[in-house]
């Protein structure tokens, strides 16, 4: 069995806080100040899973390996995108990075010889109050940011006549 290093566990939670946020970043409105905010979380986290996942190599580099550099070049597309203009390339890149780091942790959940399952097995209340942990501030966050980005503008002081 796999241990759960530091490194491990911070590749755990930032994946999970990708796979929660990635939904609302999807489907909710965009091109909003909140879009921008929860996408630069978005973005933070997933380059925070794949830089770590190279610290995570007990069998050598894998295809997950792999699949952590592809997710680092869309991510980099997708900012240029949309620096760029082109929403429908940015979108398309991030998805297609959400959409793979999906894939990873149902690979991840599915292999009995993976940590996941082990800890599913073994300690399912660390596992439970994590990803219960990680959801509410995940929703916090989203919450937090969504109603800051539709306050108004606090008006100075000595603006006020």
């Amino acid at each position: 069995m796999d241990t759960l290093t530091p490194v491990i566990a911070i590749h755990a939670i930032a994946a999970l806080y990708v796979l929660l946020l990635g939904p609302v970043q999807i489907f909710r409105r965009r091109r909003d100040t909140a879009h921008r905010i929860l996408g630069a979380g978005w973005v933070t986290a997933i380059v925070t899973v794949c830089v770590s996942s190279f610290w995570i190599m007990p069998n050598g580099f894998t295809w997950l390996h792999g699949l952590s550099i592809w997710t680092l070049v869309c991510v980099a597309a997708a900012i240029t995108a949309i620096r760029l203009g082109s929403v429908r390339v940015h979108r398309h890149f991030m998805i297609g990075a959400y959409i793979g780091t999906l894939i990873a942790f149902v690979f991840a959940s599915i292999i009995p010889a993976r940590l996941i399952p082990q800890m599913l097995r073994s300690e399912p209340l660390v596992v439970i109050v994590t990803v219960l942990a990680v959801a509410a501030t995940v929703t916090v966050f989203v919450r937090v940011v969504t109603v800051r980005a539709k306050a108004p503008e606090p008006v100075p002081e000595d603006a006020v006549t």
